[in-house]
């Protein structure tokens, strides 16, 4: 693992000094789990709101069932996908001040080449092309069934605009500003180093999707190191969102398109 050490990058499309101005391991811990309970509690207002909304009275018999109808709701999902990206941006901004560091530098908010950008998108095409064909040859899904109820909703309350968005854009950057964005950030410059940075940057991304099997847990676990591994090489977190991004664009639409054969 030694060529992923900072120090061995050759060509990069902008190398950053290490500044002693960056949370290191604790310090990127503590504030991660600041950040998640800010994304939580974001999302859970949405989810609370559509509970009030309900017209049947809730008691505690029926909680469970009404609380499962409105998070596998589209609408709902989308929504509080998209408030959950302003709760962790002014998490992650609280966490960055304290330091006196620049928010798009501490992230690596910063521009990218078109190679790295042409690497990244044949990478993850091959790596998700791949899971596709594992799924196929041992007769799994090829996208989770939550994905399709998820989706079916959405088109029956006309969300599907607002899925795209949520799913496409606010999802990615949410996610990248707080994995690859922020935590990687403080633990590759820890006692992890960067290769360790990218593997549990990557577990508690893997640990944000709790609502796939174990099977597309470890897809998912897979394009988190990948992105890590662009993050590393590009210096650029925009890159990791932009391909990102398009992953669940194409899985959307994939999805669109079983379910509606």
């Amino acid at each position: 693992m030694d060529s992923l050490n900072p120090e061995s990058l050759v060509v990069a499309d902008a190398p950053v000094t290490s500044s002693p101005r960056v949370w290191k391991f604790w310090g990127t811990a503590f504030w991660g789990l600041v950040v998640f309970i800010g994304m939580f509690v974001g999302q859970l207002a949405v989810v609370g709101w559509f509970l009030l909304r309900q017209d049947a009275p809730i008691n505690w018999d029926t909680f469970g069932d009404a609380v499962t109808a409105v998070v596998s709701n589209g609408l709902t999902i989308s929504l509080s996908v998209i408030t959950g990206l302003p709760a962790v941006a002014a998490a992650l901004w609280v966490a960055i001040r304290i330091k006196r560091a620049g928010f798009a530098d501490y992230l690596g908010l910063r521009s990218f080449s078109w190679a790295n950008l042409g690497i990244g998108t044949v990478a993850l095409f091959v790596l998700v092309m791949g899971w596709d064909a594992l799924s196929r040859a041992t007769g799994r899904e090829v996208e989770p069934g939550f994905m399709g109820d998820v989706l079916k909703t959405a088109r029956a309350d006309n969300a599907l605009w607002l899925l795209v968005i949520a799913f496409c854009v606010a999802a990615p950057i949410t996610e990248e500003f707080f994995a690859r964005g922020f935590l990687y950030r403080g633990w590759s410059e820890s006692f992890l180093r960067v290769p360790g940075a990218i593997i549990l940057s990557s577990l508690v991304w893997t640990g944000l999707h709790l609502q796939y099997n174990w099977y597309f847990l470890g897809e998912v676990f897979s394009i988190g190191v990948l992105l890590g591994y662009i993050r590393y090489r590009s210096n650029s977190t925009w890159l990791t969102i932009i391909l990102h991004g398009l992953n669940n664009f194409a899985a959307v639409a994939q999805t669109f398109l079983l379910t509606s054969s």
